[in-house]
């Protein structure tokens, strides 16, 4: 009996031993899994922006991270999104990480997908090139496949409805504004939210209707409507002008509009000479009459309501002075005599 119990006591401490090494291991092992989930905290500026391609795999992340000192061990990366079944849902992408960031949290913000972009201002009289310009400027875009997207791309809008197809097919539709573009966003995206943010400022200002009591198609008004944001310089003149447009346009008149041969020119130059003015173009009112066949810009508000609200006038001639504003004139002669003042 006494042996008995003296084997069972042996047994006792060899358990309680054993356990207690498994206890230890145990907590080695949670602490070392927690080391390696903590940041490594090397980063110089404590802050690294990566870029994740498109269908790279686990292992490719990994390796990304820990090339950028984000995390301390790849095979402990792609084990823990394997085990956890975020493999599958990590977001390809451009992200700014912390140094401060465990493992756990990257891919959690990478499951999420990046939030890396900028907010861009589309400034009101930008055409097509310059907003393309911008856009590329931020590296939110691909020049190419954002022209693509202009010509080519299916957007289902009633506004763009019969409006000619070509290069500048969109120009005047790409609404001037503050927008947030990330860089998950491709070209054709982009295009649709400036095309959205469009068709709700028309919706906001029943914009179609109050064009179509004037005669005018909604093309016609928003090429009017760019007319005046690249001549007026100050909101209180844009009814005015619009008013000197109506007026031409009911006489028959050459609109003779300047900023019209720059966007035939391509160019955005303030001097014109007399050979620009025989430029060949359907844009050019020198040598046309009536309207241009589309926008020359994108308008803002102010000008998109200045033609829905034309001041009633018998102004035909402005002169910008040199202050940037305007001085109107009923005739050539008093015309004449506004450019003796005023040019030099």
């Amino acid at each position: 009996m006494k042996s008995f119990m003296k084997l069972r006591f042996k047994f006792f401490h060899i358990a309680v031993a054993v356990l207690a090494c498994i206890v230890l291991i145990l907590c080695l092992a949670m602490f070392w899994v927690n080391y390696l989930f903590e940041p490594p905290k090397t980063l110089v500026n404590g802050q690294a922006v990566i870029d994740v391609p498109n269908q790279a795999n686990a292992d490719t992340i990994a390796k990304i991270l820990y090339e950028k000192d984000l995390i301390k061990s790849r095979r402990v990366f792609s084990f823990y999104v394997r085990y956890t079944g975020a493999d599958s849902k990590l977001k390809a992408g451009e992200y700014r990480l912390d140094s401060g960031q465990t493992l756990p949290q990257i891919v959690d913000k990478m499951i999420k997908g990046s939030s890396m972009g900028y907010n861009v201002t589309i400034p009101e009289g930008f055409n097509l090139k310059q907003i393309t310009d911008l856009l590329v400027s931020k590296k939110l875009v691909d020049r190419e496949n954002f022209y693509k997207g202009i010509q080519e791309g299916d957007f289902d809008y009633s506004f763009l409805k019969g409006v000619k197809t070509g290069d500048n097919r969109l120009e005047g539709y790409l609404f001037p504004d503050t927008y947030f573009f990330d860089k998950n966003r491709d070209g054709k995206e982009i295009i649709n939210i400036m095309l959205s943010r469009f068709n709700e400022v028309m919706g906001q200002l029943q914009y179609e209707q109050k064009a179509r009591q004037l005669g005018l198609t909604l093309n016609q008004a928003v090429t009017i409507a760019s007319l005046i944001e690249r001549e007026a310089k100050y909101d209180k003149e844009r009814t005015v002008i619009a008013g000197v447009i109506f007026n031409r346009l009911r006489m028959g008149m050459p609109l003779q509009i300047d900023a019209t041969v720059q966007y035939a020119l391509g160019t955005n130059r303030i001097k014109l000479y007399n050979k620009d003015l025989e430029i060949n173009s359907p844009y050019n009112t020198y040598r046309i009459n009536g309207l241009p066949p589309g926008p020359i810009a994108s308008p803002g508000k102010a000008s998109l309501l200045a033609v829905v609200n034309p001041d009633k006038s018998n102004y035909l001639y402005y002169l910008a002075k040199p202050d940037g504003t305007h001085v109107f004139a009923v005739s050539l002669e008093e015309h004449n005599k506004n450019k003796a003042i005023y040019i030099k």
